[in-house]
């Protein structure tokens, strides 16, 4: 009990000051444009943020997680163990793909290529069987997917990953599985540490380093922990644990669906995005989807602990069906690189869409002016 305090309250603080000094160096090195060179890339503006916001919040997450957790390892107080110090290099491999991902312009596909391989090499097999393993390595995929699909806005991965992280280690410590108890713990610690600097308005974002690294651990965790427990209520906890961040991929695919557009282009029909629109602060969106998963979070833990039976998973699951009708129903504004704008003449009015409204449009050098 000492050592998860005294480790938990070491990530948090260690995590919090790595994510400064690495939020010091990023602006240091360069502006935070989205531009230039790697050591300069930083998050773009983009819908649920209004400033470019350094990329590198992810490394001082993953980094802490893997001191913190390797240091009990090593000192004895509290081994890891092969499965969970073997998800932790798995989960250090897939923070690293990210990392490079943000740095330079990798391809999705090599992300999603490289998450799949980490899953297919930590999916306990033996348990499992092969069938269910490759089912529980696409779900793998599709949950560290749905963490990064999270970090739209200021604050919504971290808030959802710290409260799943928590009723996780729950989870793992009823099943005896101590080692990946107290990672998860040391994980949740860090992201709460990160969120000190990740909260709206946000200094620095996790990016698809700590987006994907987060997401890969705890859903390979998830599948660790029902690995041996009956189908009914493993997959119902699982799915409950995982039930906001699959909710905004389902909002999502089903609204751009709807409404024809391309299904990997970044647009505001996020679950943020729609809150945000519905007149609630950049705080008040972290606050609403945090109490959303602690709650889903809280039904997970109770069918993982027997004071509930798998049947309450369908909570919910109702409300993930909610969430896709009304994706299907509105699907939300189109990108702003796909509205059409109109190009004002020299010397007349700027529309709405380039400029404020009855200012007029400012002559070229040289232009000739015709009366």
């Amino acid at each position: 009990m000492l050592y998860g305090i005294t480790a938990a309250t070491a990530a948090l603080l260690l995590t919090a000051a790595l994510a400064a000094l690495l939020r010091s160096l990023a602006l240091r090195l360069g502006p935070a444009d989205g531009a230039g060179p790697p050591a300069r890339r930083a998050r773009p503006r983009a819908p649920g943020r209004g400033r470019p916001v350094p990329l590198l919040g992810g490394l001082a997450v993953a980094g802490t997680t893997a001191l913190v957790g390797w240091a009990g390892d090593w000192t004895g107080a509290a081994p890891l163990g092969p499965e969970a110090g073997g998800l932790l290099v798995a989960g250090i491999a897939v923070a690293l793909l990210g990392l490079a991902a943000d740095l330079l312009p990798v391809p999705p596909v090599v992300c999603a290529a490289g998450v799949t391989v980490a899953a297919a090499l930590t999916v306990p097999y033996d348990e499992l069987g092969v069938p269910a393993g490759i089912l529980a390595v696409a779900w793998t995929v599709f949950v560290t997917q749905a963490f990064r699909s999270l970090d739209h806005a200021d604050g919504v991965m971290g808030t959802v990953g710290v409260v799943t992280a928590f009723a996780l280690s729950g989870c793992a410590a009823a099943e005896v599985m101590d080692g990946l108890a107290a990672l998860l713990s040391v994980l949740a610690a860090a992201l709460t540490g990160f969120l000190m600097h990740g909260w709206p308005p946000a200094r620095i974002a996790p990016g698809r380093c700590g987006s994907l690294f987060a997401g890969f651990v705890l859903a390979s965790a998830i599948v660790r922990v029902h690995a041996e427990r009956p189908a009914g209520p493993g997959l119902g906890a699982a799915f409950a644990l995982t039930a906001v961040a699959g909710a905004d991929v389902v909002l999502v695919l089903v609204s751009r669906r709807r409404a024809g557009r391309p299904l990997l282009r970044p647009a505001p029909d996020h679950l943020a995005h729609r809150l945000r629109r519905a007149g609630l602060t950049r705080q008040g969106v972290v606050v609403v989807t945090g109490a959303a998963a602690f709650a889903a979070a809280l039904v997970g833990l109770c069918i993982d602990l027997g004071w509930l039976g798998a049947g309450a998973a369908w909570w919910p699951a109702g409300a993930v069906a909610v969430v896709a009708v009304v994706g299907a129903v509105r699907p939300g504004p189109r990108p702003r690189r796909d509205r059409p704008h109109a190009i004002p003449a020299p010397g007349g009015p700027v529309p709405r869409a380039l400029g404020r409204p009855g200012r007029p449009r400012p002559e070229a050098p040289g232009a000739v002016k015709v009366h």
